[in-house]
């Protein structure tokens, strides 16, 4: 799971806590991923202030077959990499919190062996360059197919990436998060790594 809180400071930290429990307990009584997200929807939309709501990405993955099943809350389509070749998972969805009685639609794939999938938020996206040019998926995209066979770890990578691009100084936007899974023939390595704001 990957979510994102369209606000800042202490409230923000509060609703993203709550949406966390809130899927966390979906997930271990095996609900799906479109049921868990318009479960979590109908506990929020009540509770958030006017204007906040949470984008998530919910995904299950199972690491022997590399089946994942996923829906999306109007969270950025993450990325598949397997040998230089780079396409995103698109799925739609409505932000959680924003209209009751939603239904999220589910998808299914399967992670190759030897295929990375890349989770993140748009903090990483949407960061600005002194110019004022945007990261952008795009970016990231040309950024994923220029490592195919690099031996260096994908988020350290990414940020390595965009540490040159905002420049010395940068005053951070948003905060960051990138999750990055590659499927090896006998097991699932999981790489999570969160660069948070310093401003309050």
């Amino acid at each position: 799971m990957v979510a994102d809180v369209a606000d800042k400071g202490i409230p923000a930290s509060i609703v993203m806590a709550t949406t966390r429990s809130i899927l966390r307990s979906t997930a271990r009584r095996m609900v799906s991923p479109g049921e868990a997200l318009a479960q979590a929807n109908e506990i929020l939309v009540p509770e958030l202030p006017q204007g906040m709501f949470v984008t998530c990405l919910f995904a299950l993955l199972d690491p022997e077959t590399g089946r994942l099943q996923y829906a999306n809350a109007g969270h950025n389509w993450p990325f598949r990499q397997l040998d230089g070749r780079v396409a995103e998972l698109r799925a739609t969805g409505m932000a959680l919190g924003l209209i009751p009685g939603m239904q999220y639609d589910e998808y299914e794939t399967t992670i190759l062996p030897g295929e990375s999938l890349l989770l993140y938020s748009d903090g990483l996206t949407e960061a600005h360059s002194p110019g004022g040019e945007m990261f952008s998926s795009h970016r990231v995209q040309a950024l994923l197919e220029a490592c195919a066979g690099s031996s260096e770890p994908l988020i350290g990578y990414l940020l390595r990436e965009l540490g040159a691009f905002t420049d010395v100084g940068w005053a951070q936007e948003d905060d960051v998060t990138l999750l990055s899974v590659q499927r090896s023939k006998d097991q699932a390595v999981a790489d999570t790594s969160r660069r948070r704001a310093h401003t309050a």
